[in-house]
């Protein structure tokens, strides 16, 4: 293990070492011979041949030479340390090649280099991330690096399938009603606390998306790991979207469009009041003047009220929970179906 540990650590200290020897020839050589003897080593252990003792003994005699003379009693004890210390470098070396080989993997497979918590990974789409609870215990984070990993290759052939809008059975709101089923179907699955939803929508809204397909679009609260909702008053409205569509057709798309779209009196988006000035009572009250607004009378929002508390329409919530999460295997939103493709993150024009 002595030999691979210094093989590690020489790999490790060559940039280093390259650009001293360019001040330094001498440091250059004796650095340069000192990895090819590491390297033969390693390349013996890879062939499963025995490793040159020699090698091993000038590391151990290196780092133990002033020690041997001052403190002849302590050489056997630190040679043991020395070998121990490798075996944690080895270790260490191929735990960190395997977590970048997954999260490369994910990356390509899933949009995000960490599996379950897609929002510590800068590399990924820009989306609002489903996060899972993290492990609270040795055993459990092992056995979720093997989860992840099950995930991941079980994520791969879904790369190379067809996606089709018909095949999933989303409960959904009508983006555009009264122009025509004849365009090509698309899901448009958004949160409307999701700032990264709001900027896809405006995008679509200007880019003519609306009016070319027949566009789905899927109210999805991003539930919290530890319990509730990633975004405060996402729930609420989302179940104020279900019984104003059931209502009337294209009452619901008026919310979320006022929510993406307009701003208050002060400047501020409505998006920006919901997620962190408005209680649950403040945004009822919003939604229902929007709902006025838009010619429901009284007895409507009195119906639309009744419906929001039905068991069904929290059943609707969980049935897209479970669609977007174990069908689509989505990591983060928004995430789209058209043209026979699954497109996670930012929509750009």
């Amino acid at each position: 293990m002595v030999c691979i540990a210094a093989f590690i650590i020489l790999a490790l200290i060559g940039l280093f070492v390259g650009i001293i020897s360019i001040f330094k020839p001498k440091v250059g050589k004796s650095y340069l011979k000192m990895f090819k003897k590491a390297w033969g080593c390693l390349w013996k252990k890879v062939r499963l041949q025995k490793c040159e003792t020699g090698f091993k003994e000038d590391v151990k005699n290196t780092l133990l030479s002033r020690v041997i003379i001052k403190h002849p009693k302590w050489t056997k004890p630190l040679s043991i340390i020395i070998e121990v210390l490798s075996v944690i470098i080895v270790i260490i070396a191929v735990w960190a090649l395997l977590t970048a080989i997954k999260s490369l993997l994910a990356l390509w497979a899933l949009g995000s280099c960490n599996v379950t918590k897609p929002s510590a990974c800068s590399l990924g789409a820009e989306v609002c991330s489903i996060d899972e609870s993290e492990p609270t215990n040795f055993f459990e984070a092992t056995g979720r690096w093997f989860t992840e990993w099950g995930e991941i290759f079980e994520a791969i052939p879904e790369k190379f399938k067809s996606y089709e809008a018909s095949d999933y059975n989303f409960n959904y709101i009508d983006a555009n009603p009264g122009i025509g089923a004849d365009r090509p179907i698309a899901i448009d699955i958004l949160d409307p606390g999701c700032s990264v939803c709001m900027i896809s929508y405006r995008n679509q809204k200007e880019a003519g998306f609306f009016e070319n397909y027949d566009v789905h679009i899927v109210p999805y609260a991003i539930p919290n790991p530890n319990g509730g909702f990633k975004f405060k008053n996402s729930e609420i409205t989302v179940k104020y979207m279900f019984a104003a569509e059931q209502i009337r057709s294209g009452l619901a798309v008026t919310i979320i469009d006022h929510i993406f779209t307009d701003k208050a009196e002060d400047g501020r988006y409505y998006q920006d009041l919901f997620n962190d000035d408005y209680s649950k009572e403040d945004t009822i009250k919003q939604i229902e003047t929007w709902l006025k607004k838009a010619n429901l009378n009284d007895s409507g929002i009195e119906e639309v009220r009744k419906i929001v508390d039905y068991p069904e329409t929290a059943k609707k919530i969980d049935d897209n929970h479970k669609i977007v999460e174990d069908q689509l295997k989505a990591k983060g939103i928004p995430t789209m179906v058209y043209d026979g493709a699954k497109h996670t993150g930012l929509w750009k024009k």
